[in-house]
């Protein structure tokens, strides 16, 4: 049996990643791989429930701490109901976001990112990707391409301020430099089948 293999993608608002999962998983079933596609906050039925109470009301709805313990409880159940069964049955699995967001996002608050990773060792014991492909986008270009997504109806943390999402972007950059053997940085920009490209380039030495 082919072994599973659980992939996420990270990134800033507007670098594509729902686009690129979803380009991705076809050229990987293309290959004849078992593909689940999901995302976080979701992915469960229990992890859906809780995305609605996250992404959703005023800026100020939930604390720093609030905030970072719905994550980890979100991703736990996540990762029990969806993603762990479907690597046992030799799926791939590639999420749109994972603990890594939690990190860039959730750690620019009340908590670092010690904190943020004992929450997920609490709640998922420490479960991580096999590799995490973190999409880069110039700063203009990122907003440019949220903006058209979203137009004036950006979620309770995708609209926050541009400083905020600075920060996130310098914490993902800081991720992949300090753990190489898991991150590969992709250039988001170009043409969509060149990024996909770029995508099964930096998982060409797990393919079967």
């Amino acid at each position: 049996m082919i072994e599973g293999r659980f992939i996420t993608l990270e990134g800033g608002e507007g670098a594509g990643k729902s686009t690129q999962l979803r380009a991705l998983a076809a050229s990987l079933r293309a290959r004849g791989l078992d593909v689940v596609e999901t995302r976080e906050p979701g992915g469960s039925e229990g992890a859906e429930a809780i995305r609605s109470l996250l992404l959703t009301g005023g800026a100020d709805r939930w604390s720093a701490r609030a905030e970072a313990l719905l994550f980890a409880a979100a991703r736990a159940d996540h990762v029990e109901k969806t993603i762990r069964p479907a690597l046992a049955h030799g799926a791939w699995v590639l999420s749109d976001r994972f603990l890594d967001s939690s990190r860039a996002y959730q750690g620019q608050g009340a908590l670092n990112d010690a904190d943020i990773v004992t929450l997920h060792r609490i709640g998922s014991e420490g479960f991580l990707p096999d590799r995490t492909l973190f999409l880069t986008l110039p700063e203009g270009e990122a907003e440019a391409r949220a903006r058209v997504r979203d137009g004036d109806k950006s979620d309770r943390i995708g609209g926050r301020d541009q400083s905020f999402h600075r920060a996130v972007a310098d914490a993902f950059a800081r991720f992949t430099k300090d753990e190489p053997a898991r991150f590969r940085s992709i250039d988001a920009s170009g043409e969509a089948d060149t990024v996909t490209a770029r995508l099964l380039d930096a998982l060409a030495d797990m393919l079967p």
